[in-house]
């Protein structure tokens, strides 16, 4: 960024200086945060009048605070002190609009500047605010380039925000939820009975079952219990309600991934159609641009070349049902094909692959290292060229101990959410493990509704 002032020497009567800005909801968290002023009106889903809208106000002073912004960085600029803000709020700014920010020099004495100050919406030029400043003006020049200050990343997971939003008007998904006595799972799935997104059939000991539920306060009335005790009974029954067609996803309870893996793997009367069940991890990561899959990261340990073409298929699938551009990245430790590192082998050989329509869907390109493959600079710094390199939304690592650590990093260290969906099977399976948080848990239960209605329109 370059600063230049215009000392009170230099500034005359009538000098004027506007900056454009767009407001957004993340701009309302950040204020909230910085002010506490955690008024919900202001933020991203209160609907406090109950007309079915999201008011979304700018609160005043974080409009007014723009004008900080013209008279810190414009006029006078750097060097710039408040004395006195008179301000009257004539209208209301909302995120999503943009608002040009005007400041004028109306007199000048003693190092003292006074300037009109006010605040337009752009669209229909309505003034939202408008006053009188008086500062004292800088006295020294102030000309710099490569002023900075550190980004913001906004802790939100707006993505999954945006496919809870697509799943509610759809019907609710009926769900075989399997052993889920104890409170996360039971608890995932009544979350996501109570939005609509799914119409849950639980299916284990109903002794247990309903323990959970009355440990959690929970009511059950009017929801399906399948009394079945054992953990593999009770998958082998879930796989059953597919096949009667009562239920169109399975969803994990309290039990292990394998027992449940086990039933649906089963030749005779499991979910296999023809392709492998393979996991993706759909990931909301604060500060990019759309979801980021990874996959396989629960179930396929060292995938071959084949198991690798049904993980990129189903990926790919996936993300189209979604709404997506699939863009499938496939790691390796180099973006160049080494014969000594078997991912990069593969990698190529997939994009190839993809090229000659034995992956269809979606763009696929390897090898590309985790940074030139999400890293636009990092892209073109290494000379990489493509739809895919530096933009990937699918990424598809060298094994699971490798889509695990990569999961688990973007969700504890860059405060990633994560879905978590089995695919390859008749029906989505929903995979949500103990540490889940609500919002992880239904948002899996989101991108199951979502791909099976997609499907199901085709």
């Amino acid at each position: 960024m370059h600063l230049v002032n215009r000392t009170y020497d230099e500034l005359q009567v009538g000098d004027v200086a506007e900056l454009r800005r767009l407001i957004t909801a993340d701009d309302l968290y950040v204020f909230a945060v910085a002010s506490g002023n955690t008024n919900p009106m202001h933020l991203q889903d209160s609907d406090l009048d109950g007309n079915g809208a999201t008011e979304r106000v700018a609160p005043g002073m974080f409009v007014a605070s723009l004008i900080s912004a013209v008279l810190g960085t414009k006029l006078p600029g750097p060097g710039t002190l408040y004395r006195r803000q008179v301000i009257d709020f004539l209208a209301r700014a909302h995120a999503g609009d943009e608002v040009v920010v005007r400041a004028e020099v109306l007199a000048k004495t003693d190092g003292v500047v006074r300037l009109k100050t006010e605040v337009r919406r752009i669209t229909d030029d309505a003034v939202i605010l408008t006053g009188e400043a008086e500062v004292l003006a800088p006295t020294e020049k102030f000309d710099r380039e490569g002023v900075e200050v550190p980004g913001l990343v906004v802790q939100r997971h707006r993505h999954f925000e945006a496919l809870l939003e697509r799943a509610r008007p759809l019907q609710a998904l009926p769900t075989a939820v399997v052993c889920p006595d104890d409170a996360n799972s039971l608890g995932g799935a009544l979350l996501a009975a109570k939005e609509s997104i799914i119409t849950p059939i639980l299916v284990g000991s109903e002794a247990g079952i309903r323990k959970a539920a009355q440990e959690m306060g929970a009511d059950l009335t009017g929801i399906e219990v399948i009394d079945v005790p054992g953990d593999t009974a009770a998958a082998e029954r879930a796989c059953a309600l597919v096949h009667e067609g009562r239920a169109a996803a399975v969803m994990k309870g309290h039990l292990h991934t394998d027992d449940l893996l086990r039933a649906m793997l089963d030749k005779e009367n499991g979910l296999r159609i023809g392709r492998r069940f393979t996991h993706v991890f759909v990931m909301d990561v604060p500060g990019q641009p759309e979801p980021l899959f990874v996959t396989d990261a629960a179930i396929n340990i060292a995938p071959d070349l084949p198991t690798k073409v049904d993980i990129c298929q189903n990926a790919i699938d996936l993300a189209r049902s979604l709404g997506m551009d699939p863009r499938v990245g496939v790691l390796s430790a180099v973006e160049t094909v080494n014969p000594a590192i078997q991912s990069s082998i593969d990698a190529a050989l997939l994009s190839k692959m993809a090229d000659r329509g034995q992956i269809t869907g979606g763009q696929v390109e390897g090898p590309l290292a985790m940074d030139n493959a999400v890293d636009m600079a990092a892209a073109r710094t290494k000379g990489l060229t493509g739809n895919v390199a530096g933009r990937a939304n699918i990424l598809v690592v060298p094994g699971l101990d490798a889509g695990n650590m990569l999961a688990k990093q973007l969700a504890f260290m860059s405060h990633a959410e994560g879905a978590g969906l089995v695919l390859g099977a008749k029906v989505p399976v929903i995979l949500n493990s103990r540490s889940d948080s609500p919002m992880s848990r239904l948002a899996s239960c989101a991108v199951a509704a979502i791909h099976h209605f997609a499907g199901a329109a085709k």
